[in-house]
């Protein structure tokens, strides 16, 4: 059972890592704005069906609503539009990297606002991750980079950053109700689809900025919605299963190991082997993020 449930971390992992990857190109091509709406209208609704396939809607503490609100907007909704825009001009990697920072960012928060105590190895854990990202993310500027980046490297590292701080704060907001006892899948479908429910509403008004940046083919479309389902469908699936059958703070570590599983992606989509401090950068968020998740 336990090498299942790593298995299905490391696959978690591996979706995420994927799913980014094949990302990058439909979100230049379509913008931040629409490329978030289409994924999060086409996995709200794969989220929606396996939720009520799991029966998972008697489980829902609709008490918590307020939380739920705040995940959806500021969580999804937000959280998304700066990753993408992030992805778009830092690149897969680079968002991946300072995705990761959602973890001491969370620990912060949860210290702040839920009363959580912060030990020692999580305050080592935050350190090392964040002097990893910064080395990691330094390296492969410029048009001839392994990663080229599009606009200065401090507004990637701000759009980065923001969007880490709202996936975190949509976690928090959303801890209570999951405490009460709704079940993660349903959770994660009403949060989806209220940043989408949003969206749909945000992309009424015709202004420039929520417009595609190109005409949307069905083939865009599919490239766009494919990483949308890695993410929200395939890995939270395979991850929920590990969480569920090892234990917590190990699945989760695992399941946070995308940041190196890239190079290795970015290595054969590119014929270039990243450079000494991409993998050593890597391997510290991860070592950073493990600390907090396990203690």
């Amino acid at each position: 059972m336990s090498v299942l449930a790593i298995t299905a971390a490391l696959g978690a992992s591996f979706s995420w890592a994927a799913g980014a990857m094949i990302a990058h190109a439909p979100a230049r091509r379509l913008g931040a704005f629409e490329f978030t709406r289409t994924q999060l209208i086409s996995s709200s609704a794969l989220l929606l069906l396996i939720a009520s396939i799991a029966g998972s809607w008697p489980s829902v503490a609709w008490d918590h609503w307020p939380g739920f609100a705040t995940s959806s907007l500021v969580g999804v909704l937000l959280g998304n539009l700066a990753m993408v825009a992030c992805l778009q001009r830092g690149g897969p990697r680079r968002t991946q990297l300072l995705a990761a920072m959602s973890a001491p960012i969370a620990m912060v928060l949860g210290y702040l606002f839920l009363g959580e105590t912060i030990s020692p190895q999580k305050l080592a854990g935050a350190a090392l991750a964040l002097g990893g990202a910064g080395l990691a993310i330094m390296y492969g500027l410029g048009a001839g980079g392994l990663e080229p980046a599009v606009g200065s490297l401090p507004r990637i590292v701000i759009l980065g950053l923001a969007s880490a701080t709202c996936q975190a704060i949509g976690l928090i907001a959303l801890k209570p109700a999951l405490l009460a006892g709704t079940e993660p899948f349903a959770a994660s479908a009403l949060r989806t689809t209220g940043g989408a429910f949003a969206m749909a509403l945000i992309a009424l008004w015709p202004l420039a900025a929520f417009q595609s940046a190109t005409k949307p083919t069905g083939r865009l479309i599919l490239w766009a919605i494919l990483p949308g389902f890695l993410g929200y469908v395939v890995a939270v699936s395979l991850l929920l299963y590990a969480v569920r059958s090892y234990e917590t703070g190990v699945a989760a570590a695992l399941g946070s190991v995308s940041p190196i599983i890239m190079l290795p992606m970015i290595w054969f989509n590119t014929k270039r082997r990243p450079p000494l401090q991409a993998w050593i950068g890597a391997i510290l968020v991860v070592l950073g993020t493990g600390l907090i998740l396990v203690s």
